[in-house]
């Protein structure tokens, strides 16, 4: 039994064995989120959490063997019971009551999960992106000096043979999709390993990594070739179906609201933005075609006037660097308007998406910083377009990232986005809540802000005004209502790819690119793109009631640093906490754009 599996029992038979008077919430809190990292030490170094009950987690991998599994399992029943004997929600004050739902759905996740998901056993992809963030975030992250942190790194370097075991005896079948990608993304964790981790170690460490690296090498390379010769031949579906995704769905975005209600807003929504758009498009076309007589034709229209704008956009040698330089410009927009008061740590690093990673992160990404060690950064992540792609790849990238597809990028994941609300959830005292509110944070409420917030800045004159960009972001409004579309039907219908591709590509304008890299997150990823759709139309309802109750003080910075002040509580929870109300039963169907 190695040490992992000792720490796990240990806790175990803690929680088992000791009988316990009442409990208080902070007290439950802070040993989940503990024990929750303690049982992912890839997280955990990330989050920042190195130490738990005397074991180093720095030099640990994920322990995913049967007695593992099984004492997960048996923790997180168990202390569900406890977390009903503690408390009840709704005798709670609303702050208490956002942090108990965030746990107790966060059990009913992880439960679904490990009794009837069973990802561990059906998808590479979990075992390939483990390997490559227990190796990443000790390389980035500067939380010990770089020698000690390569004594992680080669800690964990040794571990993944038996990883490789573990994921071989655990996987009974796969979708295709999971196996190609994670054959891609392994690709990623053996170039890690043998150019960027070997390149920077220590001098003095360098026989010791290399003989850790060429053990790990070895089984990652055997395990590429189990996923293609061996894995390949036990294909499953990777839908979750209709009873399943509706049980996700309800821990995932924490609402009563059932998928089949938020499909039919979005589908409401996504004919109200199209209507928008070839209303803004008009006197555009005219301009950008003098000479077309233009007939009352949508997707001509729009499409044209879309095609027009995308012709400017930067090259693939200056893609990353005209992402930092969007970056500085709106730092500057956001502190010159005083749209919200910015954290005053200035810990953001721009960075290529780690190659582990850009199956599932196509475009972009962010990764905030750890929420035990804030001051050691966040990072925003630009996927660089890959040298041997064809021309025609290529630009079409360029095309739907173009000069005002990147700022909206940009806008998003980092200034006044991603980055600005977890710095500010990264601020959050006391440290429980804090821990409880950033590790098991609401996706709707962290989604949403990030598309409410790009929407803001454009309101409030970003760009003088281009109308140019203000179509741009209605035609990522369109993504967003695709993007629940998608999930719902793809997860629970047998929507097909024909159709998938026929929504993004004909009814939303994007480019066959990104089309094809959304049909891919889609069937990699279940309710997470939902999120943002959810999310978008309940922070706009929370500051729209906000608004009213202040009247003629109402003041849009005041009621930003408010709500990021609270972190990523459910959007529900939130109104409880700023309004002593609820936000309304009804979906968010045809709100206004701005």
């Amino acid at each position: 039994m190695d040490r992992t599996t000792v720490v796990v029992f240990s806790l175990i038979c803690i929680v088992g064995c000791q009988r316990r008077t009442a409990e208080s919430l902070p007290h439950l809190a802070e040993e989940f989120v503990y024990q929750q990292l303690a049982f992912s030490p890839s997280l955990a170094t990330q989050a920042g959490y190195h130490l738990h009950r005397g074991a180093n987690l720095d030099e640990m991998l994920d322990d995913y063997s049967p007695a593992s599994v099984d004492a997960q399992r048996s923790f997180y029943r168990q202390f569900r019971e406890r977390l009903r004997k503690a408390a009840t929600p709704d005798r709670l004050a609303a702050e208490d009551r956002a942090d108990y739902e965030l746990i107790s759905d966060q059990i009913s996740l992880e439960l679904l999960e490990l009794d009837e998901i069973q990802s561990y056993r059906h998808n590479p992809t979990l075992y390939v992106e483990l390997v490559g963030n227990a190796l990443f975030s000790p390389y980035v992250l500067e939380y010990v000096p770089k020698p000690q942190r390569y004594r992680h790194i080669i800690s964990r370097l040794r571990k993944i043979p038996r990883l490789v075991e573990q994921a071989q005896q655990n996987l009974t079948d796969a979708p295709e999709i999971w196996n190609t990608v994670a054959c891609s993304e392994n690709e990623g964790n053996i170039e890690l390993i043998d150019k960027t981790l070997r390149a920077g170690a220590p001098e003095s460490m360098r026989a010791e990594f290399d003989s850790a690296a060429q053990d790990a090498l070895v089984a990652l390379r055997s395990f590429n070739e189990y996923l293609k010769k061996d894995l390949s031949k036990r294909t499953s579906d990777w839908r979750l179906g209709r009873e399943r995704y509706y049980k996700k769905f309800r821990y995932v975005l924490e609402t009563e609201l059932p998928p089949s209600q938020l499909r039919a807003a979005a589908e409401a929504d996504l004919l109200r933005i199209r209507r928008e758009m070839f209303d803004l498009s008009l006197p555009l076309h005219h301009k950008m075609y003098p000479s077309h007589k233009d007939p009352v034709d949508l997707n001509l229209i729009v499409g044209e006037t879309l095609a027009k704008i995308a012709e400017h956009h930067t090259t693939p040698s200056e893609y990353v660097n005209d992402a930092k330089r969007d970056l500085a410009e709106a730092r500057s927009f956001v502190e010159q308007k005083g749209l919200v008061l910015l954290p005053p740590r200035s810990n953001l690093q721009v960075i290529e998406t780690p190659e582990f990673m850009r199956g599932t992160y196509a475009v972009g990404g962010f990764v905030a910083a750890p929420a035990l060690e804030p001051q050691l950064g966040a990072f925003y992540w630009i996927t660089p377009i890959p040298k041997d792609w064809p021309r025609e790849r290529v630009l079409s990238k360029l095309r739907e990232y173009n000069f005002y597809g990147l700022k909206l990028l940009t806008l998003h994941e980092a200034m006044p986005g991603h980055y600005v609300q977890c710095e500010y959830a990264n601020d959050i005292h006391p440290l429980w809540r804090r821990l409880v509110r950033s590790i098991l944070g609401n996706g709707p409420y962290v989604e949403g802000w990030a598309i409410y917030a790009t929407q803001m800045m454009l309101d409030e004159g970003y760009l003088n005004g281009s109308p140019e960009l203000r179509l741009m972001f209605l035609k990522q409004q369109l993504r967003m209502v695709a993007n629940a579309i998608l999930d719902i039907r793809l997860q629970t219908t047998d929507m097909s790819d024909e159709e998938a591709m026929d929504l993004m590509l004909n009814k939303t304008f994007q480019e066959k690119e990104e089309a094809t890299a959304k049909l891919q997150r889609a069937k990699l990823s279940s309710c997470q793109l939902a999120t943002y759709y959810a999310g978008y139309c309940d922070w706009l309802r929370l500051r729209s009631l906000y608004q009213r109750r202040k009247g003629a003080n109402f003041q849009l910075a005041e009621f930003h640093s408010r709500a990021l002040r609270e972190g990523a509580v459910s959007l529900p929870a939130l109104a409880r906490i700023l309004l002593g109300s609820s936000l309304g039963d009804q979906p968010s169907a045809a709100l206004p754009s701005k």
